[in-house]
Order: C-alpha cells, then structure tokens, then sequence
C-alpha cells in the first residue's frame, strides 16, 4: 500500500492547521449522491418502519439505500418500495437468500410488481479446501447455487452480488473464481459486493485484491477500520474513527473505483446517528485527502470507544 500511504503522508503535510468543519465531496467517488445507507434495517435502536426510515434517509442526505431484512419485515416489503419512491430514494440493492426458495421467490415477485431491479447481494461460507480437487468442486458447487439465482435475477433485469461474510467464500479470489466459472457457461450478471468491516485479513493485500475486483465490482462497502480490529471488538467503527481510515480510503481513490459506496449502522445503536456519524467522518477523511483543512476531527455520537 506504499502509493496510498505517500499520499496520505503529503495530506497530512498540506493540511496543516485546524479550519471549519469538512463537508463532504460534491463529485467523484465519495459523494453523497453516491452513498448507499446499508445495515439499518434489522440493525437499529429506534425500530423504524417503511416510511419513517425513508424520512430519515431523505433526511440526511440519502438518494441510495440497500435493503437487509429478517422475517419480521417480510409483510412490508411493498410498503418499503412504496416509501422509498415517494421519498425520491433509489432501491440500490437487496439482501438477499443464499437459495432460490420460496422466501427469494416471494423477493423476486415483489421486484417485479414494482418493477425494481436491484442488485441481489447473496454470502456463502465453508471452511478452507484442502486440496485443489476439493476447491475445484467448491467452485463448481458454488457455480450452480448462484447460476440459479442468477437466472431468476436476470429475468427482471437484476445482477448478483457475492458478498464477503467470512469463510471460504469471502475470500475475493474464491469469489472470482465462481465469476469466471459462470462466464464460461455464459453467465454474465454475477459480480462482487466487497466489505471492508468483513475483510480485516486483506488490509495489506487490498490494493492488488482492488485490482483483481474492480472489473466485477457491483459495489464497496466502508466503515472505520483498525488492523486486527475485528479481533479486539473493533470490528465495525464509524468513518473517520479508525487508525487506517484515510489510508484505506487513499487506496479506494487511487484504484479508480466509481461505483457505489455504503456506509453502514449494522449495531445496535440509532441507525440515523450512525450513518451522520459516518457521513462526518467521512467529510473529515475525504477533505484532507482534497488537501484541505479538515478541521478537528469529529466526535461520535453513536460510539463512544474501545
């Protein structure tokens, strides 16, 4: 990462003192209209529904927005498309099954009625293979499980997303090998959704995986980040808060990525005051990677520390 850290370490020399607080960039990568709220559905203190997080959304700033959900949210899934629509905010994507069952079905009627075609974010596990016969048969496995899906996906204009959630398939070149396996059987709706606050473990490797990714990335998702932080109860931090933010963020700028960025709440605190809680943290990174004064670095309100 020796590129990112230069950049940063001439920031850091160009920003000099303290000036009034950072906003946000007005175009490129980490602008606002490019953001997409993620994780504030099951993972908020105030329980909102359908329309009062749509309100909150166009509250801050929001024109994205990712939809996670649990069982008890199924009932208001047209509600939340409904909400959404009428507060001007884009349906970006939607967590979604690991199979095409009955639940995924139900999802994709849903989409159609409304006729939404979000991206379709879908995890996989497994432990590590042990042979390259046993990855090889990992990876058609995998193959098949998300071809399905990705039938279903395309036929209401929909791509999938891989998402890294651990284990075997969170790894980004087992997920590439799935793409690729998919292309030859002419598969070409598949991509990746990479997580930071999922990829501790790639800090080091993360411009070369950048690299590798950035011709199937759907999008990328940020948060706070420290080395070893998903090990010491670090794992999920507001923007600007962890030690590696401005250099992660650095490589992100440097890789040429375009495309979408979440930002996430996934605790148990106020989904709103953890997405402001990132959106100023991310002005604050974001203003001295523009080399100018950031300001004095914001203090959280949805977290308070190690």
């Amino acid at each position: 990462m020796k590129s990112a850290q230069l950049i940063v370490a001439l920031v850091l020399l160009a920003c000099g003192g303290l000036g009034r607080a950072a906003s946000l960039p007005s175009a490129g990568v980490f602008a606002q209209t490019n953001l997409v709220a993620w994780c504030i559905v099951p993972f908020d203190a105030k329980k909102r529904g359908p329309e009062e997080r749509a309100v909150m959304l166009e509250k801050l700033g929001f024109k994205r927005f990712a939809y996670d959900y649990r069982a008890e949210h199924i009932a208001t899934f047209d509600t939340e498309i409904e909400s959404l629509k009428k507060h001007g905010i884009e349906l970006t994507a939607w967590w979604f099954p690991t199979s095409l069952n009955a639940e995924a079905k139900n999802i994709l009627e849903v989409l159609k009625r409304h006729g939404e075609h979000p991206q379709l974010w879908v995890m996989g596990g497994g432990a590590a293979t042990q042979s390259p016969e046993e990855q090889a048969a990992r990876v058609e496995a995998e193959a098949h499980r998300i071809g399905e899906i990705a039938a279903a996906a395309k036929a209401i204009g929909s791509r999938v997303g891989l998402y890294n959630h651990g284990g075997w398939f969170g790894e980004p070149e087992n997920q590439l090998a799935i793409i690729e396996r998919l292309q030859t059987n002419g598969v070409t709706n598949v991509g990746i959704v990479y997580n930071l606050h999922h990829g501790h473990g790639h800090i080091a490797r993360l411009p070369a995986l950048l690299a590798r990714m950035k011709p199937h990335l759907f999008a990328l998702n940020i948060n706070g980040m420290t080395a070893g932080g998903d090990q010491t109860g670090l794992k999920i931090l507001p923007v600007g808060q962890g030690v590696l933010d401005l250099e992660l963020l650095a490589t992100i700028q440097i890789s040429g990525w375009k495309g979408p960025v979440g930002i996430l709440n996934h605790t148990d605190e106020d989904a709103e005051a953890r997405l402001q809680d990132n959106l100023n943290g991310l002005a604050w990174v974001t203003a001295q990677l523009e080399g100018k004064p950031a300001g004095p670095k914001p203090v959280p309100v949805s977290w308070k520390g190690p």
